[in-house]
């Protein structure tokens, strides 16, 4: 496989058409090598438009995916982010080259542990990988942040997450039910106010530790 006509048509092919236009974001794609970030059983799938099994019900994201998140959070160099769910690391990689601190949640020790040599092999000294079970509830403790975003979906957002935003922060994660889900963008416009804005449909699996939202039936 030639791996850098691979990266170009990934890149031209599936991201752009998503509406990535951001000349920095897809200038970064080009830097942060995601084949670096892929078990080596999946490395033949690296560059293909699809999710990738990690093991524990988890799934990498799709490139296309990635990037678009990436686009819409608008990382600055004096942001702090914090990520839930860091999986393979390629997103924590893609935030740490962008933002001043990163902070990434991961249930599962061996997924956390494999991400942090991946990225401490990139000498990305500004990020940490902690392990934490229910990442629906953020990190308080480390807050605020100036980014939130979640790599699994959740029935609907935790008033606990927007909490934890700096004024002018913002929160991006999908919210809903399959098989119907939508990527959304919050931002902290003042005090306990937010405005939330529909960016994309997607399904994503759920954020590992969400309790689902008790329904009732009459």
């Amino acid at each position: 496989m030639n791996v850098e006509q691979a990266r170009f048509n990934m890149i031209e092919q599936q991201i752009r058409p998503w509406d990535v236009l951001d000349p920095a974001v897809l200038q970064l794609l080009t830097l942060v090598r995601r084949e670096d970030f892929v078990p080596a059983e999946l490395r033949h799938l690296t560059f293909m438009d699809t999710e990738l099994p990690l093991g524990h019900g988890r799934l990498a994201l799709q490139p296309k995916v990635e990037a678009r998140l990436l686009q819409e959070l608008q990382v600055q160099p004096t942001d702090r982010v914090l990520e839930l769910g860091t999986g393979t690391g390629y997103l924590t990689a893609l935030l740490a080259h962008q933002a001043q601190e990163v902070l990434s949640l991961e249930p599962e020790a061996d997924l956390a542990e494999a991400a942090r040599s991946r990225l401490r092999r990139l000498g990305l000294s500004r990020v940490t990988v902690r392990q934490s079970q229910d990442l629906s509830q953020g990190s308080a403790a480390d807050g605020p942040f100036d980014v939130i975003v979640a790599t699994g979906s959740l029935a609907q957002t935790p008033n606990a997450l927007k909490a934890q935003l700096k004024p002018g922060g913002r929160l991006l994660l999908v919210e809903g039910d399959q098989p119907v889900m939508r990527a959304v963008l919050w931002r902290h416009t003042g005090p306990e106010q937010f405005a939330r804005r529909e960016l994309f449909d997607t399904v994503l699996p759920r954020l590992p530790g969400a309790t689902e939202p008790t329904s009732f039936a009459f």
